[in-house]
């Protein structure tokens, strides 16, 4: 089995592969101050509730765009798995170039997300991954990753609403009734769902004018089911494309 770790800003996903199939996965909140044994204890315990072991575990992959965390997650694999993990940088094998200033500059779940999209649907690729930031990526038809962009992400637009504005609420992020709002709950609602669909196609759509109108649109991260609905543009939500892509470049590594 294969023990594939996405570390983000906000959450680490874990995932267990039994061959192509993910047998379990999980969302945790990421904490920088723990330390190894924490982690390992974390997830012996949600194993335990699947009725998987450790020595079942033969693989281990890990993505990170948080750096304190990588030599943590590095030695946990080590010592509680006795497994060195894959660690994913522009310099693994990947299925596509990258014409990018500075390969080492792009996050490793931008790396992850393209390379398995490109696997899954080919090019030319827009791929939006709704995380703490949302990211574009734009692949081309041939497999070659020129970039993208990076905007704040739902959540930390929607926190920013409520720490600046004094008498404006934290709200839940769901889909409101109505565009206009007849409360102020439902008007901030409205505000930042149907805003971001927009700001999202507005991307999306300059980018097609660079990398051509057939580009196909993909979309994961926790947000993607919530707001892909209220595009134009986005064609399919794909929300473990992170943990198969993973999967895919330890198989493509090994």
């Amino acid at each position: 089995m294969l023990l594939a770790i996405d570390i983000g800003n906000s959450n680490v996903v874990l995932g267990v592969f039994d061959g192509e199939r993910l047998r379990e996965s999980w969302r945790i909140g990421t904490k920088a101050s723990i330390t190894s044994d924490e982690y390992a204890m974390i997830i012996k315990d949600l194993f335990g509730f699947a009725g998987i072991e450790f020595k079942q575990i033969d693989g281990v992959i890990v993505s990170s765009v948080v750096p304190p965390l990588l030599p943590i997650m590095s030695e946990m694999s080590q010592k509680y798995f006795k497994l060195e993990p894959l660690v994913v940088t522009s310099e693994i094998r990947t299925g596509i170039t990258f014409k990018y200033d500075n390969p080492r500059e792009i996050g490793a779940d931008r790396i992850v997300n393209a390379a398995a999209a490109y696997k899954l649907f080919g090019g030319p690729l827009i791929i939006v991954d709704f995380g703490t930031a949302t990211t574009f990526c734009a692949v081309t038809k041939s497999g070659e990753y020129l970039g993208g962009a990076i905007t704040p992400g739902v959540k930390i637009s929607a926190e920013a609403l409520y720490q600046r504005a004094a008498k404006l609420p934290r709200v839940e992020l769901v889909r409101p009734r109505t565009i206009i709002g007849r409360d102020t709950i439902s008007a901030m609602q409205a505000g930042i769902l149907y805003g971001y669909a927009g700001l999202v196609d507005g991307i999306v759509e300059r980018m097609k004018q660079e990398l051509g109108a057939d580009a196909k649109v993909v979309a994961t991260g926790g947000l993607a089911e919530l707001v892909a609905p209220e595009t134009k543009t986005i064609a399919e939500v794909r929300p473990d494309l992170t943990l198969q892509g993973l999967r895919l470049l330890y198989e493509g590594n090994n």
